[in-house]
């Protein structure tokens, strides 16, 4: 079993960073407790010894959502003021723009971390609020089935015939990038996640696949990759997005089997065929 939580230490040329005050330092061990006996089964986090300022972490997307079996990566930094002030989050986004919280340069938009406008009991509250809360947050509010709406301008939308269509099409979009940024996780895992990113999708190929052939060959409607329930007919968008990134996902899954994880198959479809050398 894999161990959602986990210490380890970075290359002595990396450590070295003072730690500002003992309260500080129990302050972010706390964290680092509540994390190793709360975390939920698909948040996974690694901190450092050398640097217990910093902590990594891999959100798994949910069923349901356009981010299903997608892996999102985020390093944390605890600053000299924590926890009066919240922690500095930064996303792993490959340059891609996968939601509205989430912007391609890496920013991070949650009332909780005070980078969103909110209500009082939806800001950091020192002493109250924790890293677990902002991890959770993210994976629930952010990485949701309906993400459109997470935009403020059109949340008021939900519910209306234009705002759920415009939804559909957001879902669209981010299923795509999500397929994209799967490809980049491949080849560039995160350093400490290595093994966690080669077991995630050699776990999970066959699924993701099949679910990938069927929304390019049929345009069935988003919501996860890996769905078995009634089969929806959605745009031919979504099977226009797939043919554009086809060439692309099958080379990834395929450079990585050969490197990583031998044959994958989907169903009523021949072997992926290997793009290059093996490595």
């Amino acid at each position: 079993m894999k161990k959602k939580f986990r210490c380890r230490d970075l290359n002595p040329g990396l450590s070295g960073e003072s730690r500002p005050t003992t309260k500080w330092s129990k302050k972010i061990q706390k964290e680092w407790r509540i994390l190793k006996k709360d975390l939920p089964d698909t948040i996974y986090v690694r901190v450092y010894e050398s640097r217990i300022d910093l902590l990594r972490a891999v959100i798994m997307g949910a069923k349901g959502t356009p981010y299903d079996n997608g892996l999102f990566f985020f390093d944390i930094h605890f600053p000299e003021k924590y926890p009066d002030k919240p922690p500095k989050v930064h996303y792993h986004s490959g340059g891609l723009r996968i939601n509205p919280n989430l912007y391609a340069n890496g920013k991070v938009c949650l009332s909780l971390l005070n980078t969103w406008f909110g209500a009082k009991n939806e800001k950091w509250t020192p002493g109250v609020s924790t890293m677990l809360q902002v991890l959770v947050s993210i994976q629930g509010m952010v990485l949701n089935a309906k993400p459109y709406f997470n935009e403020p301008g059109f949340s008021g939308s939900r519910g209306t015939i234009t705002g759920e269509k415009n939804s559909i099409a957001y879902n669209e979009r981010t299923l795509v990038l999500s397929l994209k940024t799967m490809v980049y996780t491949m080849n560039k895992p995160p350093k400490i996640f290595e093994d966690l990113v080669i077991g995630h999708f050699r776990d999970r190929a066959h699924g993701i696949l099949t679910a990938f052939q069927a929304y390019m060959e049929e345009g069935n409607e988003v919501k996860s990759t890996t769905d078995k329930g009634k089969k929806e007919t959605g745009s031919k968008k979504i099977q226009e997005g797939c043919k554009r990134v086809h060439g692309g996902t099958c080379k990834g899954f395929s450079n990585y089997r050969s490197r990583r994880f031998g044959n994958i198959r989907a169903p009523n479809s021949s072997r992926i065929p290997n793009s290059g050398t093996n490595t």
